[in-house]
């Protein structure tokens, strides 16, 4: 029998930037993002994208709520999860498939990054507990999260940066709404241990 690894999950911090910019590579993962996507406009995103994305994210981690989880591995970071109330992603807002479903005060999970290395690993799902934890120590009842749900496989790990709709399910969320084929709204209700 393999024995699970035995990752470490930590919230970002001022601490823990340099292990944030070490799993995100000089790019900021995907053309300088930063994990600002969904935190931004479209129009500000464009403009900040690279350098500004990531003093952006920065200023974040050094602030009192932190903006995500890190997870590492002998120390190493290989996983991140990005997890805050579901107002400070204003991009989500002015989506069509991913608006509101209801008036509820919910969080929101709006990317994953894994590292090649530890892809298949169950990564994904410690991560999304880690962060159903953080939301209820947090004092957030709900947590929401806009996977994909692939009709075609194999899927790139790589454009799956919101996590797998399998994931989800596996981690006790049920689906809410539908808006488009491969993107439902998942949620799970976190006050419950």
């Amino acid at each position: 029998m393999q024995k699970e690894p035995a990752f470490t999950i930590t919230p970002l911090s001022k601490e823990r930037w340099p292990d944030f910019e070490a799993l995100l590579g000089p790019k900021g993962a995907y053309g300088g993002c930063w994990c600002m996507l969904w935190r931004l406009t479209k129009a500000d995103f464009d403009r900040d994208a690279g350098d500004r994305n990531r003093q952006a994210m920065k200023a974040l981690a050094e602030s009192d709520r932190p903006p995500g989880l890190l997870a590492y591995d002998k120390g190493r970071p290989v996983g991140w999860i990005s997890v805050a109330p579901r107002r400070t992603f204003v991009r989500l807002e002015s989506s069509r498939v991913l608006k509101p479903v209801d008036d509820e005060e919910v969080w929101s999970v709006s990317c994953f990054l894994i590292a090649k290395s530890h892809r298949k690993q169950g990564l994904g799902i410690r991560l999304l507990k880690a962060a159903c934890d953080f939301v209820r120590e947090q004092g957030g009842t709900i947590l929401e999260g806009y996977p994909i749900a692939p009709t075609k496989r194999p899927y790139p790990a790589a454009y799956a940066w919101t996590g797998f709709a399998s994931v989800f399910t596996r981690t006790g969320f049920e689906e809410v709404a539908r808006r488009s084929e491969t993107r439902p709204i998942m949620r799970r209700n976190v006050a419950k241990a």
